[in-house]
């Protein structure tokens, strides 16, 4: 029997191996994919693997292969088979057989796929007898042993068991296809993907934080927390937390912990969730100084925008390696956001799935825990206790102001046996205090400047990027007045950032406004904040940019919350935040403590309800049973970001310009991609329409590209201080539209 192929032109029979090759090979790759499971998986991923062109088995299908052009479907007499043979257990498969190419299907409800129970009924092909010849299927599925349940999930996880059994047969019948390819075109027997082990790894870090010496009161404190962090690396796998306050240096802990404790047990890698891409791409690079030479291949950077084909200097081979390793997260580092990690977790196409497996067997790092969306929050601790749970998955909740997420702090279906990392977390809290946080109630714009104006140094952060602007014109005309917003590229907001480090560590006068941008791990250091009402977490992390280093008194280190008592309300989806903030300053002394912290996000949580925390998806799962497990109506509904950014090009320098001037000529766009990265700005989908209509911003190399690389024409609209103005497109003159 001919191997399948997906084109209508038949290849040459010596060419091809036989499709009970292929069948059995995928379905001992997906078998060893799922060995880092905590039961015995690997059977079913196996059987998955070994039915999934079942109907490749037919007439119609080899005439397929002879040039017919009537399309086959070859998956769904897998699903059937797998029903037939195995039951419930076998339906749980039919899933992921039926879907291997097309995606999960819903269980009852079409969507964009028919769903799983039309795909049972319908009429196919017969098969041709021979093929229980030429494979091999045991007579029955063993049950799962040591698969740990979960009372009213039980639904949530057999759902999550059938997208991560997909993720292992969409990666080996890929990866059997490609070594197939590998073979034919190259005479290689697969890819080249040696990465460095994480002893190596380790030991690179181990010389880079020997450098570091406790010379200082807060460098003895971080070098306290990180022997004590990496001294409970021998703790079984599971939940922990890493309660450590701004300053503490929990990037490289966080590192250490989870290069030792995945070491100790046999783990695999460290995967990063980070809540911001900026943050992705600085902690990314801090690793891969920490790692020394093998950093540049042992990092693996996954985000949206990431786009690198190996031409953008460095070495060819290495970067290869990490664009393959992307799509399936073979990397031993991984440094991704928590869109890409959670929405792929949640995810029914085979492409976002397809790296789930390799999850399992892992360290999670979850840094700044506290970000989670709100009305995305339980699914996604469901699915961290999952993973923690069957997937031999350790994760680390990362973070200086824990979210009360655990069963012993009321979270509904919350987290059991999370153990801290950080030695005494409350007495570490007072050691690296560093500041005095005090509510200071309404302020008007006219009486918060004159404020501004009184210090020398000072950072305002306010919530809209409109308000920042305002009062940064309004205080344009004092010496040092600075400004940092999201509507400059990230390469003009580093500029800037240098410049401001600079003013204030030569004493030089400078008064900052920013948008909470700035709260997002930006390393810099005021003696005086002031920050307008938001949630607690986020006054916490604006206090982090007070007094940094702890050089300062604590008298002398001051944050001012404030209300806006102008033409900038509170943002609705700020105001619940800053509603429970204001509970806890009415309370407590000390709003930044962590009793005070552990307050806020059970006030939090309460107000909100279990509905707005995302309980109505897990519900949909539960509802459907096994029969009826929502695949692509999950995939639609979980959404980590409501509003829809689109980039915008902005050739804001030479360097920008030069590769602007490449793109126009390319015949790939990867490696340009990566050096335009730092010349994006991401609008509102309403404002980039707008911008479009009246020509502002054009595409480049539309005829090649399409719209995937808009550039804005009219540079009339970015400003040198305050970025890019789209507030009024509609009178943005059409000449100055051309170029």
């Amino acid at each position: 029997m001919d191997f399948y192929a997906h084109s209508t032109e038949r290849p040459d029979k010596e060419d091809w191996q036989s499709l009970a090759g292929h069948l059995m090979a995928v379905g001992g790759l997906a078998a060893d994919k799922a060995r880092h499971f905590n039961f015995r998986g690997q059977t079913l991923a196996e059987v998955a693997g070994v039915l999934h062109d079942l109907g490749k088995y037919t007439l119609e299908f080899q005439q397929r292969l002879e040039g017919s052009p009537v399309r086959v479907d070859h998956a769904t007499h897998g699903a059937v088979m797998a029903v037939e043979r195995y039951g419930l257990i076998g339906r749980l498969l039919a899933y992921a057989i039926a879907g291997h190419h097309a995606g999960l299907a819903n269980g009852r409800d079409n969507g964009e796929r028919t769903s799983l129970k039309d795909r049972l009924s319908k009429e196919l092909p017969q098969l041709l007898p021979h093929w229980e010849n030429e494979i091999t299927l045991p007579r029955t599925l063993p049950d799962p042993r040591g698969f740990r349940s979960v009372k009213d999930r039980s639904f949530f996880q057999l759902a999550f068991l059938g997208r991560m059994l997909f993720s292992c047969l969409v990666d080996a019948d890929y990866l059997d296809t490609e070594a197939f390819y590998l073979r034919k075109d190259k005479g290689v027997d697969g890819r080249d993907q040696e990465f460095p082990d994480l002893s190596a790894l380790r030991e690179r870090l181990d010389q880079y934080l020997g450098r570091f010496k406790a010379d200082s009161d807060v460098n003895r404190i971080r070098a306290e927390i990180l022997e004590h962090v990496r001294s409970n690396a021998v703790q079984e796998p599971g939940l922990f937390s890493l309660n450590v306050p701004t300053g503490g240096g929990k990037t490289l802990v966080s590192l250490a912990f989870a290069l030792d404790h995945a070491i100790a047990h046999g783990l695999r890698r460290v995967i990063f969730v980070i809540p911001f891409t900026s943050i992705v791409e600085q902690n990314a690079a801090v690793f891969r100084e920490a790692l020394g030479d093998l950093g540049e291949v042992a990092v693996l950077e996954h985000h949206s925008a990431f786009i690198d084909d190996g031409k953008n200097g460095g070495d060819p081979q290495s970067k290869d390696k990490l664009r393959l390793a992307m799509e399936n997260w073979e990397a031993p580092i991984v440094v991704t956001t928590s869109v890409q990690f959670f929405e792929s977790l949640y995810a029914n196409r085979s492409s976002r799935c397809r790296k789930l497996h390799n999850i399992s067997g892992s360290v999670v790092i979850l840094d700044e825990a506290q970000t989670l969306p709100l009305k995305m929050l339980m699914p996604c601790v469901a699915a961290m206790d999952e993973l923690a749970l069957n997937y031999r998955t350790s994760v680390v909740l990362c973070t200086a102001t824990q979210p009360a997420l655990k069963k012993e702090e009321s979270f509904a279906n919350g987290l059991d046996n999370v153990r801290e990392l950080a030695p005494e977390p409350e007495g570490l809290q007072r050691q690296l205090e560093r500041v005095k946080v005090r509510y200071r109630g309404p302020l008007t714009d006219e009486e918060l400047v004159d404020e501004l104006a009184a210090h020398e140094q000072v950072l305002c952060i306010v919530n809209s990027r409109r308000h920042a602007r305002s009062l940064y014109q309004s205080i344009a005309h004092l010496p040092g007045a600075r400004h940092l917003t999201t509507l400059m590229c990230a390469k003009h907001r580093s500029q800037a950032l240098m410049e401001i480090r600079q003013r204030l560590k030569d004493g030089e006068p400078c008064r900052l406004i920013a948008t909470s941008l700035i709260e997002a791990g930006v390393d810099v250091d005021f003696p005086t904040v002031y920050r307008a009402e938001a949630g607690l977490d986020s006054i916490a992390q604006a206090a982090g940019r007070c007094n940094r280093e702890g050089k300062r008194p604590l008298e002398q280190s001051n944050v001012n919350v404030f209300a806006v008592a102008s033409d900038w309300p509170t943002p609705p989806d700020v105001e619940q935040f800053a509603g429970a903030a204001r509970s806890v300053f009415r309370r407590y002394e000390k709003p930044l403590s962590l009793a005070a912290i552990r307050d806020y996000f059970r006030e939090l949580y309460w107000v909100k309800g279990k509905e707005q925390l995302g309980a109505g998806m897990l519900k949909v799962v539960e509802d459907g049973r096994l029969e009826g497990i929502p695949y692509e109506i999950m995939a639609k509904d979980f959404r980590m970001i409501d509003s829809r950014m689109l980039p915008v090009i902005v050739a804001y320098d030479e360097a920008a310009r030069k590769a602007l001037r490449a793109l126009q000529w390319a015949e790939s766009c990867g490696g340009i991609a990566r050096r335009l990265q730092s010349y994006l700005v991401q609008l509102p989908e309403q404002a980039f329409r707008a911008l479009r209509e009246t020509g502002a911003i054009q595409p480049v190399q539309a005829e090649k590209f399409g719209e995937q690389f808009m550039e804005l024409v009219n540079e009339d609209l970015y400003h040198d201080k305050y970025g890019l103005d789209w507030d009024e497109p509609s009178f943005i003159s059409a000449e100055k539209s051309v170029m």
